[in-house]
């Protein structure tokens, strides 16, 4: 008996582990214990690993994102003083504590945002840059729809929970990529700590960024943390290495520091920003027929990166739609054929191929033509 009870607790530690494993975060294939989650490589916007990053969910304080940028994007002065709006005092939930008739700077407001996630400073915020809530969050919208997220909507600039005030782990990435790719913002959330203007009460305000990353994982570029009941804990995140930066969004999510630092670490140790063509890239010649010159240089303008693990650098495929040859005249940077780059016969970048320089006619018509026209262009002058 003995025997048999100690075998059936075996089996249900067993189940209890299998259940564990199939619920929780397995680095083995990028699963979570997150509702919805996404890594992004900042540039490319590259998808890495996905979990439901499509299903609309409540984000918490991750919503400060959405809120810095449209400030940035909308004050054109980050030191012009601001008089808090009495309607941004007391709001619920984390502060700095802001007192009736306080006066911070926008710079200074976005920090006691974004490091301690002060519900009164994204209020105050909002109502500097807006005279009400309603026009702030029709901003917010559209911040985040220039960022190519379009399955966001907000209710407020701060992230609690209420009605239509959701976004997605793909739209959040996105919105958090543009917003990286601003210096100021990149600043803010990278600071690890700082002071601001204190009130009668503070003399100084002592602010210490919540997001533990910033601490324990080298090479972590930002960004923020959140938690409502209803969201549960939300995190995005990001980190560097090298020149390849990526972005971790994890929603609902218990363990999120530590999901987002073993999905962040698996990203950056395996893929890497790779240029695939430099900028004004001379490409081949080109044969000229009637031309004064046999042939002609042709090239791309465009620089382009994308991240790729060290298999896939192997499997890229480069494509010209060239002609054989062009009949001249050709004038300089007209457009003579097209360039592609595919990955797993998936289109990453195209661009027009054009002419280095002019190649004129030896044809006799197109001589006189251009003289007549040189003729004409040189008697407007003169009248």
């Amino acid at each position: 008996m003995k025997k048999f009870c100690l075998i059936i607790v075996a089996l249900l530690l067993s189940f209890n582990i299998m259940l564990y494993f199939n619920n929780n975060f397995v680095i083995a294939n990028e699963t979570t214990s997150a509702k919805s989650m996404v890594v992004i490589e900042k540039e490319s916007n590259r998808l890495i690993y996905s979990k439901n990053e499509n299903e609309k969910l409540p984000m918490a304080s991750t919503t400060k994102i959405v809120t810095a940028l449209t400030v940035l994007e909308n004050c054109d002065n980050l030191d012009e003083v601001v008089n808090v709006d009495d309607r941004a005092i007391g709001i619920p939930g984390t502060s700095i504590y802001l007192m009736k008739g306080e006066k911070l700077t926008v710079r200074e407001l976005l920090y006691g945002m974004m490091l301690v996630s002060g519900n009164d400073a994204a209020t105050a915020l909002a109502y500097h840059i807006s005279e009400n809530l309603e026009d702030f969050c029709k901003l917010m919208k559209k911040t985040a729809e220039s960022a190519g997220a379009y399955n966001s909507s907000f209710s407020n600039p701060h992230g609690l929970d209420e009605m239509g005030h959701f976004t997605t782990a793909l739209d959040l990435a996105l919105i958090t990529s543009k917003a990286l790719k601003n210096p100021v913002f990149a600043q803010i959330v990278s600071t690890k700590e700082c002071t601001i203007s204190g009130n009668d009460k503070t003399p100084i305000r002592y602010l210490k960024n919540k997001n533990r990353l910033l601490n324990s994982f080298n090479g972590a570029t930002g960004v923020k943390t959140g938690f409502t009941d209803d969201a549960g804990r939300c995190f995005v995140g990001s980190a560097k290495k090298d020149e390849t930066e990526f972005i971790c969004v994890v929603l609902n999510c218990n363990l999120m520091f530590e999901e987002c630092s073993t999905l962040l670490n698996k990203a950056l140790n395996k893929y890497k920003l790779v240029e695939l063509i430099p900028s004004y890239n001379y490409i081949k010649n080109i044969d000229v027929v009637d031309g004064r010159e046999d042939s002609i240089k042709v090239y791309s303008r465009k620089s382009f990166s994308y991240p790729l693990s060290d298999e896939e650098q192997n499997m890229i495929i480069y494509e010209y739609e060239l002609p054989d040859n062009v009949i001249a005249p050709i004038e300089k940077d007209d457009i003579v054929g097209r360039f592609n780059i595919y990955l797993n016969n998936e289109l990453l970048f195209s661009e027009n191929v054009y002419a280095m320089e002019e190649v004129e006619s030896i044809n006799i018509l197109e001589n006189i033509k251009e003289i007549i026209k040189n003729w004409n262009n040189n008697f407007l002058d003169i009248n």
